[in-house]
């Protein structure tokens, strides 16, 4: 069957992918879902994409790409919820799609679901319509627990996980530390996961004026470190701002983190009282999250991207700041050992403390020309990264799927007639036997 046959269902259950990344359970994959369903469908694929009726996602079915819808289904009260509230409605969000597959007449070649809530409804999808099941994770529970501060994630999640591992045709890891992961931790099958790392648009993400940047931005002279991202005690930006207190520099270190909404208020001043604490108030910026487009201005007005989490699957920011020339100093962790090359785009720190990402800053911000070296290496490192080249590699995972399905359907198809006839035969050769008699 060719491409332009395809058609995709792919679930993205608890965030829908038109919300604001870096507020509430909005991030990197709202931007995944909707850049690489666009390349997708520029290969050919027709796409739909599920999601929960949460009051941001539209009330009809929209067209967001050529060849890429999304449908919002109601389950639950149309507005956003935690993932145990989500959880707990799954049930019916998959009562309505299958609702919504049997009203439209539509057909679903194959299911591609995005977090462990989407691969629920993925596992009934899958059993229901008999097509093969695609799971991306993003995150995984178990993973995240490891690393942690503060509240863990619950022994339901990790058990729905496992049931998924234990379910779904095949996993798309971002990085070679995922997919270890899933198979040490979950008992994944190796030949079962596939790493696609995620993309970047080079396009929109690249080099440019930074005073023209820091104009538009509101910003002045003196040097920047930048954090983008979800206001979570999981991203670490407590660590950044004690290394902006301590860091050693000539110039008054200033810090602009940009990320966050009205539902991660209560994280937004307790970062606020550390830094007024710390002596830094004056020199720290908060700004709401910002659109998709005009995230390059942040990257380019920065001196420094700091990306000090405890976990990241793969790191967008880090890629997104590496693609726009801006050497980036992160925590050694998950997918971010993959994406920044220590000593070459920016530093990694094996340690999750404030001082040794003070002495990385201070080294970078006191070195000009090594900075610039690494911000030269930080556009090229990232080549790989682009989009088309990811949805290609996608669409291969796709075509090898479908393939193995309809190679085992025409099998058994085969083996069903083979069976038939054998009993035909068998039936012939007794009613012979009895005229004989």
């Amino acid at each position: 069957m060719p491409r332009s046959a395809r058609r995709v269902a792919l679930l993205s259950t608890h965030s829908s992918p038109l919300a604001l990344p870096g507020t509430t359970k909005a991030g990197g994959m709202n931007v995944y879902i909707r850049q690489l369903t666009r390349e997708l469908a520029a290969l050919g694929y027709t796409i739909d994409i599920f999601t929960r009726q949460d009051g941001v996602a539209p009330l009809e079915p929209v067209a967001i790409a050529p060849r890429v819808r999304l449908i919002a289904l109601e389950a639950g009260p149309p507005e956003p919820l935690d993932s145990a509230a989500i959880q707990a409605v799954t049930p019916a969000f998959t009562a309505a799609l299958l609702d919504y597959r049997r009203r439209s007449a539509q057909r679903y070649d194959l299911i591609h679901s995005h977090y462990w809530i989407s691969g629920l409804t993925g596992v009934e999808l899958a059993a229901a319509w008999r097509r093969p099941h695609l799971v991306m994770f993003h995150t995984l529970g178990a993973v995240k627990n490891r690393a942690r501060r503060g509240e863990s994630e619950s022994e339901a999640r990790i058990g729905a996980e496992r049931a998924i591992v234990a379910s779904a045709d095949h996993f798309i890891c971002a990085t070679p530390h995922e997919r270890d992961c899933l198979v040490d931790l979950y008992g994944a099958a190796p030949d079962s996961v596939t790493v696609v790392p995620g993309g970047v648009d080079l396009d929109r993400f690249r080099p440019g004026d930074r005073a023209a940047a820091r104009a538009r931005l509101g910003l002045g002279a003196g040097p920047f470190l930048l954090f983008v991202g979800r206001l979570e005690p999981l991203k670490g930006v407590d660590i950044l701002l004690r290394a902006a207190a301590v860091a050693d520099v000539d110039e008054p270190l200033r810090v602009l983190i940009a990320g966050g909404d009205e539902r991660s208020s209560e994280e937004r001043r307790r970062l606020e009282a550390l830094a007024d604490r710390l002596g830094i108030g004056d020199r720290v910026r908060f700004d709401a999250a910002v659109s998709h487009e005009a995230l390059p201005d942040y990257y380019r007005a920065a001196d420094l991207c700091v990306v000090p989490s405890y976990y990241e699957s793969f790191g967008l920011v880090a890629v997104e700041a590496l693609a726009s020339g801006t050497p980036v100093v992160a925590t050694a962790v998950g997918g971010l050992q993959y994406t920044v090359r220590d000593g070459q785009t920016g530093y990694l720190v094996p340690w999750r403390c404030p001082e040794p990402f003070a002495e990385r800053i201070e080294t970078l911000l006191a070195n000009e020309d090594l900075r610039q070296r690494f911000g030269e290496a930080a556009r090229r490192s990232v080549t790989a990264f682009q989009w088309p080249g990811v949805a290609r590699r996608m669409s291969q995972v796709y075509e090898q799927l479908l393939d193995a399905r309809e190679a085992g359907s025409a099998a058994s198809t085969a083996m069903q007639a083979t069976e038939r006839n054998s009993s035909r035969r068998a039936v012939a050769a007794r009613d012979g036997g009895r005229q004989r008699l």
